[in-house]
């Protein structure tokens, strides 16, 4: 099979670039590359991430739901400890969020951008960022992190049932 190596960029569609660029800009921190008009292409600094913003005329005004088929959400690679501090930030810029929630690979904390885009900080647990490491330095195979990724999924469940009971 041919290689690629890894997601390049993401691009969104927007009903208001305006209104999105202060929250990619203001909120998350992203530097603009370019205004293309209709378009506006963002850099994340420290990762070389970019997120292309899209406001097309023919877009319906209705917000996102990751109910539709297509993109659910978006997840951004964090450390835990910066969590709350993300939290303390949304709070002050009034963006809509869940509060962090510990699961089944990792903590999440899931919010929304302005048009209802759902993306989430997510910070992987030990055991995952592990296995993730080793499968990608070749040292564990896609089964064997498929097994450790079930055996994580039933201890967490496990766990849940045990905290209900």
């Amino acid at each position: 099979m041919p290689y690629f190596g890894g997601v390049d960029h993401a691009s969104l569609a927007v009903t208001d670039l305006d209104r999105s660029h202060h929250f990619y800009t203001q909120v998350l921190g992203l530097v603009m590359l370019m205004d293309l008009g209709h378009a506006r292409l963002y850099l994340h600094e420290k990762t070389g991430f970019i997120l292309g913003l899209h406001q097309h005329e023919e877009c319906a005004s209705r917000p996102f739901s990751e109910l539709n088929t297509g993109l659910d959400h978006i997840s951004f690679a964090v450390n835990k400890e910066d969590m709350a501090g993300w939290e303390e930030r949304f709070d002050d810029m009034g963006v809509i969020y869940t509060p962090l929630r510990e699961m089944e690979f990792g903590a999440h904390l899931n919010f929304r951008d302005p048009d209802n885009i759902a993306l989430e900080f997510f910070a992987a647990d030990e055991a995952v960022a592990g296995a993730r490491r080793a499968l990608a330095a070749g040292e564990l195979s896609t089964e064997a992190f498929a097994g450790l990724a079930r055996e994580q999924m039933a201890g967490f469940e496990s766990d849940a049932k045990g905290a209900k009971g």
